[in-house]
């Protein structure tokens, strides 16, 4: 086993993606990883050394790359590609789907970010007024027979929400948490999978997701010249990916039952309802590798449409959200002191 420096999940992307890269070119595995090694730090030249005795062992890449606690969905990738023979094309679809993924979550963190800030720095002016200016006013409201303007009312109930806000937004917190590790764990895979893909927003996201990964691995399995069976018993004995192995196991077991795959696929919720056509078309015109890949690629499309859309529905709608409670708290300031004005 190799002494554990766990990588960024960017920078092992990257450097599988260029290791695929030098494989498509006709460089032996070997030499693509020694080639890679000359663009990295001391101590992952001293990880990538390693591999190379571990290779010359006879060791699996796949089994290699995750005891350097590689991202999984990059370790599946390379477990099935060395399967269907295509390493050097499944090790660049996986490194650019990560990639993906990461900006992705990075584009989401940096939007989050600056109105994260501005809803932190609304909160100490909404509580600076509602404790020291708001009392004031209140008083001197009360003292003159003047009713309270909107936008204060505004202000005192939102001050009045925002602990009970944030209580709650905690105790989700500790009971997700507490849910997950207690509970949710326990559950098979498949259940787990189940589950997941009915969360609001999140879940329409996960099924197709789980619908790539499923239908792109059999694509590069049955190209490969794999039959149905020896296609999910590769997924069976991948041990890396537990849904991955649960999900082979299941259906193998219910194709011994007589049912057919298209069928088969129809049961799991957690896939997109056409997949099953999908793979029934497949059957019928003889071409599933092809059928299996194209619509692989629909769903990758689809996914990121359907991010990028919700990136652009929740921007604008936190700024907006901002926006409205700036106004609110300026105009609570300055409504009462026009009417004072008006009233001496």
């Amino acid at each position: 086993m190799l002494r554990k420096n766990n990588w960024p999940v960017e920078e092992q992307a990257r450097f599988l993606k260029r290791t695929g890269e030098l494989l498509s070119r006709g460089y032996p595995l070997a030499e693509a990883l020694e080639s890679m090694s000359f663009y990295l730090s001391s101590h992952r030249k001293t990880e990538i050394r390693k591999c190379l005795d571990q290779l010359k062992e006879g060791y699996p890449l796949s089994q290699i790359v995750a005891d350097l606690k590689f991202n999984r969905d990059l370790v599946s990738y390379i477990y099935f590609a060395e399967t269907h023979g295509g390493l050097a094309e499944a090790i660049v679809e996986g490194s650019n789907l990560v990639l993906k993924r990461e900006n992705d979550m990075k584009k989401m963190l940096r939007l989050a970010s600056y109105p994260l800030f501005l809803i932190i720095f609304t909160g100490v002016l909404l509580f600076f007024v509602d404790e020291v200016l708001l009392p004031k006013f209140m008083s001197l409201f009360k003292n003159m027979n003047l009713e309270p303007n909107f936008f204060t009312s505004v202000v005192i109930s939102a001050s009045a929400a925002t602990p009970i806000i944030f209580s709650a937004i905690l105790c989700l917190c500790a009971a997700s948490f507490v849910y997950y590790t207690v509970v949710f764990k326990r559950f098979h895979p498949l259940i787990q999978r189940q589950k997941l893909v009915k969360l609001p927003v999140v879940g329409k996201l996960l099924r197709l997701l789980y619908t790539h990964f499923f239908s792109i691995q059999l694509s590069y399995l049955f190209s490969g010249g794999l039959s149905v069976y020896d296609a999910l018993k590769v997924f069976e004995k991948n041990r890396n990916v537990p849904f991955a192995a649960a999900l082979g196991t299941e259906i193998n077991r219910t194709l011994a039952a007589g049912q057919q795959l298209d069928y088969i696929i129809s049961t799991f919720p957690f896939f997109e309802e056409e997949f099953c056509r999908i793979v029934k078309h497949g059957q019928e015109n003889g071409k599933l590798d092809q059928e299996l890949y194209f619509y692989s690629r629909h769903c990758l499309s689809q996914l990121e449409e359907r991010t990028e859309k919700g990136i652009k529905i929740l921007q604008p709608a936190l700024y907006s959200f901002i926006a409205v409670m700036i106004i609110s708290l300026y105009l609570a300031i300055l409504l009462p002191m026009f009417r004072l004005m008006d009233g001496i």
